[in-house]
């Protein structure tokens, strides 16, 4: 009787039955950003058509690590492994090679290093580390070569590389590290190369050198232990009268921690000429401090992995961006974060106090202001007196330490490279915009607005298997990043707006590459004339006042009326599956039914899409909304009816463009669905055997146990008569103390199987 009450057959309550049953084991899904993390709005996979990229790669070629931009913007020249290559950049796509020129290391070194048990393999080569400009018409490139690092210049001709001669390749130590594996850095100022990194076979002797130019040769010395043993060198950054070296060691001034790693920043002058009588070849001005990138009251991210400097006017104060990683695992994971240093703050860290080291305690304390003129470590003109150069042989660590602004903290990736630009917006501000490099081989663009706090515009995966980025190169006048790793180099043009088909969407990524073109409704890259008709919120991120057809204050309300409504005819007492594309990982997303929120009865939500139980009378129109930045809107609206043709819209959703499409769907009664058929009854399956196997083991489990129970008490009471002279206990415990020689084999039995249901 309750089947004609209800209207359905018995396949549709089985399908009723079976939704229901999906619902519970179904895990709902939501995004959001609600944590105070930063994460990327949109995320690209490897061979994903809406971010296309560019590869460069050649054929036995491998460790594209050294990239240098041509100071036309036109040519990218590439140290990789025992060769040399001139690109030409100037089009968009895939870079064309103009040439190459290779550079092995000769058979005698190979087998040399073969011989000291470097591996042949991957070690005794020749990897370029070192490739600069050293005028218009020539490069200066020095490699590992094969543990025994050479220098030579390299003549151009029209941007062509022409090839090295083998007279013209000069002793590399102190300017190329020996191994590939280790950390380098060197840049070329006013025909001179400073450069910081080991200087052995070994690896444990790093030296800060000045080669080339007029100037003499200086270096660090070793027994002085200006630098520990392991220092890491990331990158050398001039400036005025003075050439900055960042990197990271393991601290001597901490006795409360063994092993504590620390980033610094050395500083050594542009003129200084070395002493006469002390520190002979060796620097005069060579002074260090510490780098301290931390949030309050958490552990400092102690470890620098890289560091660049913006390029700006002298007028201004220029700032070094720096990534950093920690010592320690946080959560079982890694954690990175990108802080600012202002070069004055630097400067004036190293017109300060200094630390004294205590040879009785071994323990450093500081030193106040010394009274020798001109001041020990000062770019004063002029050779520095005895008393000076002495002072300076066991001073040379600043007291205070150099204290940078966190601007990104990101947990889970491990920042390797950095490139930092500005690019200013509609509304005449410049922005700050970092991409970064990982570990596993993704890029992450960031955004830092005008609180010094950063956003990510989008994450890139840059190849199909994870492995590091090894160096970035921007090369502005193309529009392009440059990323070099293992296989090849990269190209990645610098913004996506084609992606973002609508003006909410547009404004919504706070990218100041992009804009909305009202005229041609496309998302577009900002020219260099700024059009004022174009949209654009860099500051707020809201498309109610951006994407507005007139003067409109900046509010947050909501935007209900949707763009273009998806008609859908499906069929009575079948399961409609509308998607909704997550356009932004930043946005919470939710289905209404009309202005009400969707029924969770005959709905459910799956990987975003809306799983939908459709009766009699649950037609309309379903909308999933997105809210982002407090703002809401439509990401996709459907009209869902049962009639062909459908059912007029609502009045208040006239004028708004309808598409008619088909949906996927199954039919759960009977009939034959009006769409492509798309049929759950595998997950409905697969459920039902479940629960049908769930069910039959928990019933067998039951059975046996009520099974052996009855046997025991059976066993119990068909005992034989009681011991002669003995009447029938009073109690289980007096029967338990019966005489060991009086017990029968049913006692004996009984008491076994006590035991065993007690130890169960």
């Amino acid at each position: 009787m309750a089947l004609p009450a209800l209207g359905l057959d018995p396949w549709s309550l089985i399908g009723l039955f079976l939704f229901q049953l999906l619902l519970l084991l179904l895990p709902t899904t939501t995004t959001g950003g609600g944590g105070q993390e930063p994460i990327p709005r949109v995320r690209y996979y490897a061979g994903d058509g809406r971010r296309v990229l560019s590869l460069f790669h050649q054929k036995h070629l491998q460790d594209f690590d050294t990239l240098l931009l041509s100071a036309d913007g036109g040519t990218l020249y590439v140290g990789a492994r025992e060769a040399i290559l001139a690109l030409n950049i100037q089009d968009p796509g895939v870079p064309k090679l103009r040439n190459m020129i290779s550079w092995p290391a000769s058979d005698k070194k190979k087998s040399d290093c073969a011989f000291k048990k470097k591996s042949n393999e991957t070690q005794c080569f020749n990897f370029i580390r070192v490739l600069v400009s050293f005028n218009a018409t020539h490069l200066y490139a020095c490699g590992t070569f094969a543990f025994s690092p050479a220098c030579t210049f390299i003549e151009l001709q029209n941007s062509y590389l022409l090839p090295i001669s083998e007279d013209k390749v000069v002793e590399g130590k102190g300017q190329s590290p020996f191994d590939p594996a280790h950390k380098h850095t060197a840049v070329l100022v006013d025909g001179m190369l400073y450069s910081g990194t080991m200087n052995n076979f070994l690896g444990s002797e790093p030296v800060l050198m000045r080669a080339l130019g007029s100037l003499p040769v200086l270096k660090t010395d070793n027994f002085l232990h200006w630098l520990q043993s392991d220092a890491s060198f990331v990158a050398a950054i001039p400036s005025t009268q003075v050439v900055y070296f960042f990197f990271e060691e393991t601290a001597s001034e901490f006795d409360f921690f063994d092993k504590l790693r620390t980033s610094r920043v050395a500083r050594v002058c542009k003129n200084d000429v070395g002493g006469e009588r002390l520190l002979q070849k060796q620097w005069t001005t060579f002074l260090k401090a510490q780098l301290v990138c931390a949030q309050p009251g958490q552990l400092p991210f102690n470890v620098i992995r890289h560091a660049v400097l913006l390029p700006g006017n002298v007028s201004t104060d220029l700032h070094v961006y720096a990534v950093f990683t920690s010592q320690w695992q946080i959560g079982g994971t890694r954690s990175s974060a990108v802080c600012a240093f202002s070069l004055k703050d630097i400067k004036s860290v190293f017109e300060g106090k200094y630390k004294e080291l205590n040879k009785d305690t071994s323990r450093w304390t500081t030193l106040g202001v010394t009274d020798i003129s001109p001041r020990p470590g000062s770019c004063s003109m002029g050779p520095s007196s005895d008393k000076a150069l002495l002072f300076m042989k066991n001073h040379f660590l600043m007291d205070e330490q150099v204290v940078g602004t966190p601007l990104l903290v990101k947990s889970g990736v491990e920042y390797t490279r950095l490139a930092v630009e500005t690019a200013q917006g509609l509304d005449g501000h410049s922005h700050l915009v970092m991409y970064l490099g990982t570990t596993t081989g993704l890029l992450h663009k960031a955004v830092v607005s005008g609180d010094s706090s950063a956003h990510l515009v989008e994450e890139v995966q840059l190849f199909p298997e994870p492995e590091p980025v090894r160096n970035l190169q921007l090369a502005p006048t193309q529009g392009a990043l440059f990323v070099g790793f293992s296989g090849g180099v990269v190209r990645v043009p610098r913004a996506n707006c084609s992606v973002y088909e609508s003006c909410v969407d547009c404004v919504l990524a706070r990218d100041p590459h992009c804009a909305w073109d009202p005229e041609s409704r496309l998302c577009r890259l900002l020219p260099t004339s700024m059009p004022t008709s174009w949209r654009q919120d860099m500051e707020k991120g809201n498309p109610q006042w951006a994407c507005a057809n007139g003067p409109m204050g900046r509010s947050l309300r909501p935007l209900s009326r949707p763009q273009i409504i998806k008609e859908v005819l499906a069929v009575p007492n079948s399961i409609l599956e509308l998607p909704c594309p997550h356009l932004s990982a930043l946005a919470s997303y939710r289905w209404t039914h009309g202005t009400a929120t969707v029924a969770g009865a005959s709905s459910m939500v799956y990987n975003g899409s809306l799983l939908l139980l459709l009766r009699d009378g649950e037609g309309g129109l379903y909308q999933c909304l997105a809210t982002e930045n407090g703002f809401s809107y439509p990401v996709v609206s459907y009209w869902v009816d049962s009639q062909d043709p459908p059912l007029a819209l609502d009045p208040e959703l006239a004028g708004i463009p309808r598409e008619r499409m088909e949906a996927s769907l199954t039919r759960v009664g009977g009939g034959a669905g009006l769409a492509a058929q798309r049929s759950y009854w595998p997950h409905f399956l697969t459920v039902t055997v479940l629960l049908a196997l769930v069910l039959s083991g928990a019933l067998i489990v039951l059975l046996l146990s009520r099974l052996g129970a009855l046997r025991a008490r059976g066993k119990v009471q068909g005992c034989g008569n009681l011991p002669p002279g003995e009447k029938a206990p009073l109690s289980r415990k007096q029967h338990l103390q019966l005489p060991k020689e009086h017990r029968t084999s049913c006692d004996m039995d009984a008491d076994s199987n006590h035991l065993g249901t007690e130890v169960a």
